[in-house]
């Protein structure tokens, strides 16, 4: 399983594998079809609060990836982060496709790290969690 982050004014290719856009807004100016968007997780986006904080205050991203991750852990982020998970778990590649002018900087990237391990995540936002909420709503169903 490959993750990777793209900006998604960048031309679609096939080794993008399922491409998931991860911003709340659509990107101005860009087609559906020539995005190539499988999966648009709007819920993952950060809240428009935290975003425009961070574009007023672009070094601060320590802070940003704090508080982001502290949003992921809302009941609203969590169907869109277990639907992640499961692209992922699919074993093909996976491209998080952003908006943002910093390639190194933006919310795909957190999302990124948080799915490869390097950060750890808040209690709640893991796969095992996805997998946990997934066995209780198949219980109550």
């Amino acid at each position: 399983m490959a993750v990777t982050t793209k900006r998604i004014y960048e031309a679609a290719l096939p080794a993008d594998g399922a491409r998931v856009l991860v911003d709340r807004l659509w990107p101005r100016g860009l087609s559906k079809e020539k995005a190539a968007v499988k999966v648009w997780l709007r819920d993952l986006a950060p809240s428009d609060e935290l975003r425009k904080w961070f574009h007023a205050t672009p070094d601060g991203w320590t802070m940003f990836r704090k508080r982001y991750l502290k949003e992921l852990k809302a009941n609203e982020a969590t169907p869109a982060l277990t639907q992640l998970y499961e692209l992922v778990e699919q074993g093909k590649s996976v491209t998080l496709l952003f908006a943002y002018h910093d390639a190194e900087h933006n919310n795909a990237v957190v999302l990124k790290d948080l799915i490869d391990g390097m950060k750890k995540p808040p209690t709640g936002t893991g796969p095992a969690a996805a997998v946990r909420l997934r066995n209780r709503a198949v219980r109550k169903g």
